[in-house]
């Protein structure tokens, strides 16, 4: 137990009227005593006057004395039997939910203090601080906190509102005289300023057990004074930022998860009514941010109408323009959130305002930290400085480290909301300067956008040359893959933003390197073939021909890997005639490459491939052997196509050298693929002719050629690259490797499901069918064949789906099931004939025949 003693010498209030009687009488005496001979009086008239004089002094003596003594009886401040430990300690609130982690957190600091309590030991208060944004429940749950712990504070519960997110915060002395008043001290003098207050205050906490609740602290100066320097003492602290006080256990209060949203929404509006509805009930959490200060309005309008469902509630929020409205039941911080967000805006600098309304005009998920300076048209380091004060008073927030190792910033959802309502209100932001800091903005990630892009893929914006360091080159398009990973999303973002503010030019820039990154990465391929068509409008609107046809090329790109072979074709075939007129010969040889690799993937192998030798013709005319190369190595894909593998070897030893000579890695590992693919195809031949030794040879140089290129993808990060090698070693055909090939092909299918490539997962399936049918597997391989017939005819991919029919008719007279064949091969001699296909036709015949037709 504490020490209870008076700690200190008192002040004491002495009645002044029985010392002044007492000294009256006693001079009264004194005159009388001395006058007695003067006056002509009988002796015994004389010793009465004396007599009674003494007495009249005797009793006023008595009186003082014993007002005196009484007085020093008297209990000091804080004890004696009508004295209580103060308890200001607000109630918790009747719908507190969740916070169970934090409970047990705060559980366990407290535990931890009290388990350590040895001597020397913890010779300064417990201080938490909670911080968090406004609304966040910070103060509820120091509350919750503050009962469950009042066993341990026999001495008293100490609060005060600090109001440290208003115009007028309390002053600490304010705080200080409470405190000591509610302790029971007399202060019936002048105490002096915050120094004497202070001593006072450490005085009479010393040897008590006293928690002590400060809610909304402005900042750390603000409370400093007001922690006591005993260690059986406690603090709790609330505060919208940090603190960054000595010795305090600090933590941040974050939003509730949706469970815990939807929680207090039933506590509220009624178990039953949230549980026929659950679907609107996490809409409204999500809508309100997750902020229990938000979701509390809801429900509290829910409580007291009956009659609103959650799906209308959920239909008011929807509307941005007026969500704050539907989250206001009366202009008070606890009542409303724009309330809460406007303190804390007015607690902002005005550089920090503005950046916060003009943050609010991007449509991006989350940004990097140059963007503020960009938005404030200051300096990077200025701008992100300004962000962080943003983050501090809990209006922004971290969204984390993104793939590039870049911090990222971004505004709460009714934040924004809030900030937009203020940029659009005559707060300073005209239209002109709005504009402008978003052009400001765009401008910037388009920059940066096309220096990832020619770092990634620069044979896509020039003539190539050869690369000067392979390790530098690796490096810069690995960090350009990184910085894609990292800013997709806000890319789209921007891409659509610059598309509804019609600056058609940003517009194309920045989608045409979006473009780019996705085609070199082969990745992405929803949000790649959405920003080509953006580009191709945005080319249009800028009546720019050579940038239409740039925009045609990349839009065949995205939409022949996804099969629509016939819309590719059409793109690269008007890009070629707009190359063409305008004289653009490098970009004509780049359309016919387009038109030749359409209409291979559409089975038309003969005219493909006279597109490809034209392509190939004019990339030696421009001297540029990268794409020479490279449509080399397409024409060795279409010649194996034709059954032509001696060709198909040729042109890639070719390619090859070029790459090799030239040092680039990246494109002699995809040649190594295509390389591997022919040998493969080549030993498969000479195992049916019975051939065995020289086949098992073609078998390991295939396998050779594909895990050396597997291997540099793998090593360099390029995961769409190393699952078509994957899917190519799965589809060599050894018969020693049956299910070592098999397990290629399934993790190929898991990398490209993965990267959203819904052609190649087809792909993959037609692989897995055809490894499933040499291990013996039949059902197995229909169930794939199916699967990849179907998903070849949703892509409307016309060839791959008559070979995936192929290999499907071939699957079921393999398993002697002739009836069952004969459906899908008439099917794919249907499309090939139709394709004019003389290569699939002529092998889908030979399967008819063997069927018996």
């Amino acid at each position: 137990m504490p020490d209870h003693r008076d700690p200190g010498p008192r002040r004491r209030s002495i009645p002044l009227a029985a010392p002044a009687a007492a000294g009256i009488a006693a001079a009264v005496a004194s005159i009388l005593a001395t006058s007695l001979d003067i006056w002509d009086l009988p002796t015994q008239v004389k010793v009465g006057i004396t007599v009674c004089t003494a007495l009249l002094v005797g009793l006023l003596t008595w009186a003082t004395t014993g007002a005196r003594e009484r007085e020093q009886q008297e209990p000091a401040p804080g004890h004696g039997p009508s004295w209580r430990p103060p308890d200001q300690w607000p109630p918790v609130s009747t719908h507190f939910t969740g916070r169970t982690e934090s409970l047990a957190e705060l559980r366990q600091v407290f535990a931890e203090r009290r388990r350590s309590r040895g001597p020397g030991e913890n010779t300064s208060p417990l201080v938490v601080s909670v911080y968090g944004r406004g609304g966040v429940g910070k103060s509820a749950l120091t509350a919750r906190f503050g009962h469950e712990v009042a066993d341990r504070f026999p001495d008293g519960r100490l609060y005060a509102d600090l109001r440290g997110a208003v115009e007028a915060p309390v002053q600490p002395e304010e705080v200080l005289i409470g405190f000591l008043r509610a302790l029971g001290v007399r202060l019936t003098t002048d105490p002096g300023g915050l120094t004497e207050l202070r001593k006072l205050w450490l005085t009479w906490t010393k040897g008590r057990r006293i928690l002590i609740g400060l809610d909304n602290a402005q900042d750390g100066d603000q409370v400093k004074d007001l922690i006591p320097a005993e260690p059986g003492c406690a603090v709790m602290i609330t505060s919208r930022q940090p603190l960054f006080l000595l010795n305090t256990y600090d933590k941040q209060l974050s939003v509730f998860s949706e469970a815990q949203g939807v929680e207090l929404l039933a506590r509220l509006a009624g178990d039953d009514r949230v549980a026929a509805d659950l679907e609107s009930a996490q809409e409204i959490v999500r809508m309100c941010d997750h902020l229990p200060l938000a979701i509390g309005i809801c429900g509290g309008r829910l409580a007291t109408r009956e009659n609103w469902t959650l799906r209308g509630l959920a239909d008011r929020l929807r509307d941005e323009r007026r969500r704050l409205d539907q989250l206001e039941l009366a202009r008070r911080l606890d009542k409303s959130v724009r309330a809460s967000l406007q303190l804390s805006y007015d607690d902002c600098t005005g550089l920090q305002r503005r950046l916060l309304r003009l943050l609010s005009l991007l449509t991006a998920p989350d940004v990097p930290g140059w963007v503020a300076g960009e938005l404030l048209a200051a300096s990077e380091l200025e701008g992100a400085d300004q962000l962080e004060a943003l983050v501090d008073t809990q209006l922004a927030e971290c969204s984390g480290i993104d793939f590039s190792g870049v911090m990222r910033y971004r505004l709460h959802d009714l934040v924004r909301i809030f900030a937009r309502e203020l940029a659009y209100s005559g707060s300073g932001d005209d239209d002109g300067h709005r504009r402008a800091a978003i052009e400001r903005v765009l401008s910037g990630y388009r920059r940066r956008a096309e220096t990832a892009a020619m770092a990634r893929w620069p044979q896509d914006w020039g003539r190539s040359g050869r690369n000067a360091d392979p390790a530098s080159t690796t490096l810069a398009q690995a960090s350009a893959a990184d910085w894609l990973n990292a800013e997709r999303l806000t890319l789209v973002a921007m891409i659509n933003q610059a598309r509804g503010l019609e600056m058609w030019e940003l517009a194309w820039g920045l989608g045409r390197a979006f473009c780019s990154l996705c085609h070199s990465l082969r990745a992405y391929w929803s949000d790649w073939r959405a920003v080509a068509e953006i580009v191709c409008e945005a080319a249009v609107h800028m009546d720019d021909r050579r940038a239409l046809g740039i925009a045609l090329l990349d839009r065949a790109a995205v939409t022949g890997g996804q099969g629509s072979h016939q819309v590719a074709r059409a793109d690269a075939e008007r890009a070629l005639e707009l190359f063409t007129g305008l004289g653009e010969s490098w970009w004509a040889a780049r359309a016919m490459r387009s038109v030749g690799m359409s209409l291979f993937s559409d089975g038309n192998l003969d005219l493909g491939q006279d597109y490809l030798i034209e392509a190939i013709t004019a990339f030696k005319g421009e001297d540029d052997r990268w794409w020479t190369a490279r449509t080399q190595r397409n024409l060795a894909e279409l010649r194996l196509a034709q059954r032509r593998p001696e060709q198909a070897k040729e042109l890639l030893e070719e390619a090859l050298q070029v790459f090799k000579h030239d040092r680039n890695r990246y494109s002699e590992a995809q040649t190594l693929r295509a390389y591997g693919e022919v040998l493969g195809a080549t030993a498969r031949a000479l195992h049916a002719k019975g051939e065995t030794r020289a086949a098992e040879e073609d078998f390991i140089r295939a396998g050779f050629s594909l895990d050396r290129a597997a291997e540099t993808f793998r090593l360099r990060g390029e995961l769409w690259e190393e699952a078509r090698c994957l899917r190519a070693a799965g589809e060599v055909g050894n018969p020693a490797d049956g299910l070592r090939e098999l397990t290629y092909v399934r993790r190929a299918t898991e990398m490209l499901s993965a990267l959203g490539d819904s052609w190649g997962v087809a792909r993959a399936e037609l692989s897995a069918g055809r490894a499933h049918g040499r291990l013996g597997r039949a059902p197995e391989a229909r169930a794939s064949l199916e699967r990849a017939v179907h998903a070849f005819e949703e892509l409307g991919d016309r060839w791959w789906m008559a070979r995936s029919l192929r290999y499907l008719g071939e699957a079921h007279l393999e398993a002697g099931d002739r009836d069952a064949a004969l459906f899908p091969l008439r099917h794919a001699q249907d499309i090939y004939r139709s394709l004019g296909n003389q290569a699939g036709m002529g092998r889908t015949l030979e399967l008819l025949r063997r069927a018996g037709e």
